[in-house]
């Protein structure tokens, strides 16, 4: 199992039946094929609709239903079209349970920076800064470390999405979750230990009494 099914495994295990959800692109959009049997979640996409699921092997796309990073991409029977005020309003009303987002960068006070890095071109913010404070809980999913640099810090150094908004952080290596100041680290995967995952990790941390494998 590669890095990247792992953490969208352990990130579907957090969603509950009946949620509407809002997975980012990327790594996130592979949550929605690892959702536990009887647990059924309408994906929302800030781009204009509810309903988004991935195509059939040999399904021909529609151009015009992408999500939100511009990749084709299918809607249920029971799915619905809207503009982005519409949309905009669901996530800014409350009305997402949960979202699912990658990063650059994230923090143990639950800082995230995710759409820029200074110098560099990027192709903007897109709905994260109503995501990130319009859902219920934000989960952060992403690679532990980025080509040997630690992700996960005492406080972020690159623009803020948002400031003290992420609940939960899943990787490869460990589950933590965001707590006043700190992260509480609460699974480690089975191929890792307690130590590697504060080596790599640029956060304070404090284990929990009741640690547990994934």
């Amino acid at each position: 199992m590669d890095a990247k099914e792992r953490i969208a495994r352990r990130v579907a295990l957090e969603l509950q039946d009946g949620q509407l959800v809002n997975l980012g692109i990327g790594l996130p959009t592979l949550v929605a094929n690892y959702l536990p049997e009887g647990v059924n979640v309408t994906l929302q996409s800030e781009n204009g609709f509810v309903g988004l699921r991935g195509l059939g092997q040999d399904e021909t796309p529609n151009p015009n239903i992408t999500n939100a990073g511009g990749q084709p991409v299918g809607i249920t029977n029971d799915g619905a079209f809207f503009d982005s005020s519409y949309s905009f309003a669901l996530i800014r009303g409350g009305h997402v349970d949960a979202t699912v987002l990658g990063t650059l960068e994230v923090d143990q006070y639950g800082n995230i920076a995710n759409y820029m890095i200074p110098g560099k071109m990027v192709p903007g913010m897109g709905g994260a800064m109503d995501l990130v404070t319009g859902a219920n809980k934000v989960i952060v999913s992403m690679q532990h470390t980025s080509k040997g640099n630690i992700k996960i810090l005492e406080q972020c150094t690159l623009p803020l999405t948002g400031k003290g908004v992420v609940d939960m952080i899943v990787t490869e290596l460990a589950v933590f979750n965001v707590k006043d100041g700190y992260l509480e680290l609460v699974e480690v995967a089975e191929e890792s230990s307690v130590e590697e995952v504060l080596e790599k990790t640029g956060a304070k941390v404090e284990v929990a009494s009741d640690l547990k494998k994934f």
